[in-house]
């Protein structure tokens, strides 16, 4: 690996039968479906995406720090948060990009974390999910207690005609989010294992399978 951060091992206050790796891949690429095939393999998956949902369920927290920095408008008129809405503004806005991510980051990483390390307990391997790993703002935060990284890759053409697929998303929006994020070279940087989702699912299904029999054979260091 490219980084030179402390083993998992070393810095966990509690050891743990199993290694913990993180899943990332860049908007579109296929990351939801190559974790549906590592669950059905038995392993534990942690999706930050859903803790972050979990996270401004209306009466939370979360929810009452965004209403108060972004404004009701984001507020849908259920109680619930409007993501549309939210999500137009962090795309227009690097810096109200930002102020969301110093609401929600530090919580979900510190559920993850306490999420993964739990299920790693039981099993030989566990993942968490975390679409933004490679962003420099994000990656020192989980490197220090990842025992390695996989990554989707998959075509640029092909995750945006992903995007267009998508309900409320028009095209000048798809590519908002794509260049939001890092490039799939920042991706492989920090990547030990890379799964390429240009093919069908049952190609991607194919190389999840050989992945986990490598990853359950692999030796602590």
């Amino acid at each position: 690996m490219s980084h030179s951060a402390p083993s998992a091992t070393e810095t966990r206050n509690n050891a743990t039968s199993g290694r913990v790796f993180g899943l990332t891949g860049g908007i579109a690429s296929g990351k939801d479906l190559a974790a549906d095939f590592f669950a059905e393999l038995g392993v534990p998956v942690i999706d930050t995406d859903a803790i972050s949902r979990e996270l401004v369920e209306p009466g939370s927290d979360c929810l009452s720090a965004i209403r108060e920095r972004f404004g009701a408008e984001v507020i849908a008129a259920d109680g619930r948060l409007d993501r549309a809405a939210l999500r137009r503004r962090i795309l227009a806005d690097p810096t109200e990009r930002a102020a969301l991510e110093a609401i929600l980051h530090p919580v979900i990483r510190r559920e993850a974390r306490a999420r993964t390390l739990a299920a790693a307990k039981q099993a030989p391997y566990a993942l968490v999910v975390v679409p933004l790993l490679a962003e420099e703002s994000v990656w020192p935060n989980y490197r220090d207690w990842l025992d390695g990284v996989i990554t989707l890759i998959a075509p640029l053409a092909t995750r945006r005609q992903r995007l267009l697929g998508r309900p409320g998303l028009d095209a000048e929006q798809a590519d908002a989010l794509i260049a939001a994020q890092v490039d799939d070279a920042a991706r492989r940087a920090i990547s030990d294992h890379v799964l390429k989702n240009d093919g069908t699912p049952e190609e991607l299904r194919r190389q999840v399978h050989a992945l986990d029999q490598r990853l359950r054979e692999m030796k602590d260091d």
